[in-house]
């Protein structure tokens, strides 16, 4: 060292570190070890807040041997103990826990666990679980190397003031992660052994985002697995990132921000609840918009009015009603309808494919429930009193009462007010049983109701809505149905062929079926009055200048002879087949522009993608429409 260092560090002692900078370059030059001044740039990071410039600085830490410890959690992982889903964020997973480094958990802050680790006076380090082990330890260790008397440490054991100065504690605080990592089971009480960590420990499924898949699951696993000797859960699931409609990711400097609380207020808890279900497909990014809040709402308010129409109607619940032993054949398909959709949404939930069961109880509440049954009921519901209108008000009022609970984990609020209003009930929707699904078996069946409620077991024969099994009536489904898909077939047509809905036209069942022929009469009135049709008739083959439908097998033709104009109607199909071949042709210049495809932002080329599609629907209707339209000219 050059003559006169010593000094210099002295003289540098406690000076701030730019002035320190200075008066080292100013020294260096005096010493002869300054040969020029160059200018530099370089990144140089500023803290967020304070605008100060952020420099390395070596300070002592703890760290944990994370390495030794992601062992055993990687292994739970490739077993199958603990399973991602999707699955493709195992890779996630691992990448981070095959490349761990040592974590330092100790952290400079005025908040968290403090370390548990105490100094002596000679810096010694004493780590316990508790303050009386660590001064314990350390004053046997002290008076052992006859640092204090044995009396001195008796009093320094009795007095905290009198030790006070000669045992410290660490002020760091333990990483925000460490401690989030004991939550599965902290929580719980341990490192006590109480009842909740027996009975909830492990737990089953953790929901979270895959930017914590680190920080906190492998974390989680880690500790679970060191503290406890078992995985703290079994499943881990990733949902997906909530964007803007655009398909951005959501930014206050982009100002595409959506305030959830904001949505709640406007359309209610319930439809951003739905909402986020129905698009939660696994592996795919939420694109939120206020337009999809704003239609699940008037999915709310169709189902209010649905159970409205019940009670309108003396729909009641009846305690000991059977749906199983329904005789009129609406009934029993409605029940047939009912059990298809409890098999989907049930199987859907377990699978984590929220989307789909909440498009699966969505379609039946809407389309199959509000739009077909409850106006094929009507009928019956405004004739003369009898078995029939029994059982069809029953039978409603069971229906509303399954799709109450199906919808439920979706929309809560709603259902556990209609709930509440529709009947007297025994207690919540909330801890209700669910309805019954195939192959679920009578102690399976005990084995959720004794979930829901542990201390009271519920004998499995008194467990209320579930079914002794899955319902099917084939022939009933294949007589409604048949009367469903009939309607749907003639309106569509009539809508693709602009026919007013004033016009009544005719319904020819060209060559059909006994079967066919048996129940058309039974359900006349109804398809002529939600077909808008004048009259049903039967003929071998299909009448000249008609439009033919093919419906579950057997044709069904509508003769339009006179009541369109085909060339006028063949002119317009084409002229919007060229709409669409020419949004579908602009959409493919700019896919098909290399320069646009990597310089355009994501959610742009997303949404031409998107356009496209929609324009190749559009085409292939038009082109099924000209065909029926050319079929029925010729």
């Amino acid at each position: 060292m050059p003559e006169g260092s010593a000094e210099l560090a002295e003289e540098l002692n406690g000076l701030d570190r730019f002035a320190a900078r200075k008066k080292i370059v100013a020294r260096m030059e005096d010493f002869g070890f300054l040969e020029r001044i160059e200018p530099n740039t370089h990144m140089v990071p500023h803290g967020d807040r304070s605008g100060v410039v952020i420099e390395p600085y070596l300070t002592d830490q703890w760290y944990v041997d994370a390495k030794t410890m992601a062992k055993p959690a990687m292994a739970a992982v490739r077993n199958g103990t603990t399973t991602f889903v999707p699955k493709n964020w195992e890779k996630t997973y691992f990448d981070w826990m095959e490349n761990i480094q040592p974590w330092c958990v100790s952290r400079q802050l005025w908040w968290g666990h403090q370390i548990p680790a105490w100094y002596g006076p000679d810096g010694k380090v004493f780590v316990a679980e508790t303050e009386e082990e660590a001064v314990s330890n350390a004053l046997g260790y002290y008076v052992e190397q006859e640092v204090i008397t044995p009396e001195q440490g008796r009093e320094m054991a009795l007095d905290r003031n009198k030790r006070a100065g000669f045992i410290t504690r660490d002020e760091d605080v333990l990483d925000t992660w460490f401690s989030s990592a004991l939550w599965p089971f902290s929580t719980l009480g341990w490192p006590d052994d109480t009842p909740e960590v027996e009975r909830y420990y492990p737990t089953d499924v953790l929901v979270t985002g895959f930017d914590i898949i680190f920080f906190w699951v492998a974390r989680m696993m880690m500790m679970g697995l060191h503290f406890m000797k078992e995985a703290p859960f079994s499943t881990v699931y990733i949902h997906a990132l909530v964007r803007d409609e655009k398909g951005a990711k959501m930014s206050k400097s982009k100002g595409n921000v959506i305030d959830p609380l904001h949505l709640i207020d406007e359309y209610g808890a319930d439809a951003l609840r739905f909402t986020l279900s129905a698009m939660a497909a696994q592996g795919r990014d939420i694109k939120l918009a206020a337009s999809r809040v704003e239609g699940y709402r008037s999915f709310a308010t169709k189902l209010w009015n649905a159970c409205r129409f019940a009670e309108m109607n003396a729909c009641a619940t009846v305690s000991d009603f059977d749906p199983t032993k329904t005789k009129q054949t609406l009934n029993r398909w409605i029940v047939h309808e009912t059990s298809r959709a409890t098999r989907e949404v049930t199987e859907a939930i377990e699978a984590y494919r929220f989307n789909e069961a909440a498009g699966a109880i969505y379609s039946f509440v809407w389309h199959v429930y509000c739009d077909w049954y409850v106006e094929l009921v009507k009928p019956s519901l405004m004739g003369e009193e009898g078995d029939a209108k029994a059982e069809t008000r029953a039978t409603v009022a069971w229906a509303r009462d399954e799709i109450l609970k199906l919808l439920h984990p979706f929309m809560p609020f709603i259902t556990e007010e209609l709930w509440a209003v529709t009947a007297k009930r025994d207690g919540l929707l909330v801890l209700a049983p669910w309805p019954r699904k195939a192959g679920l078996s009578p102690e399976q069946a005990a084995m959720i109701v004794a979930a829901i409620s542990p201390i009271e077991p519920v004998p499995v024969l008194a467990l209320p809505g579930i079914d002794a099994g899955e319902f099917s009536d084939p022939a009933a489904e294949a007589e409604i149905g048949w009367v469903v898909d009939l309607v749907t077939a003639i309106r569509s047509v009539r809508a693709e062929m602009n026919i007013p809905p004033a016009t009544l036209t005719s319904l020819v069942l060209s060559g059909a079926s006994a079967g066919t022929r048996e129940r058309a009469p039974r359900w006349s009135d109804v398809i002529k009055r939600m077909a808008r049709l004048s009259d049903i008739s039967f003929a071998d083959t299909a009448p000249e200048g008609s439009v033919q439908l093919l419906v579950r097998g057997e044709v069904a033709s509508l003769p339009l002879k006179g009541v369109i104009d085909f060339s006028a109607e063949k002119a317009r199909l084409e002229k919007e087949l060229a709409k669409a071949d020419a949004d579908i042709k602009r959409v493919d210049a700019k896919l098909s522009n290399e320069k646009f495809v990597a310089n355009a932002p994501e959610e742009v080329v997303e949404e031409e993608k998107e356009k496209r599609e929609a324009a190749m629907a559009r085409r292939t209707k038009i082109l099924e429409a000209l065909e029926r339209l050319k079929n029925a000219a010729s």
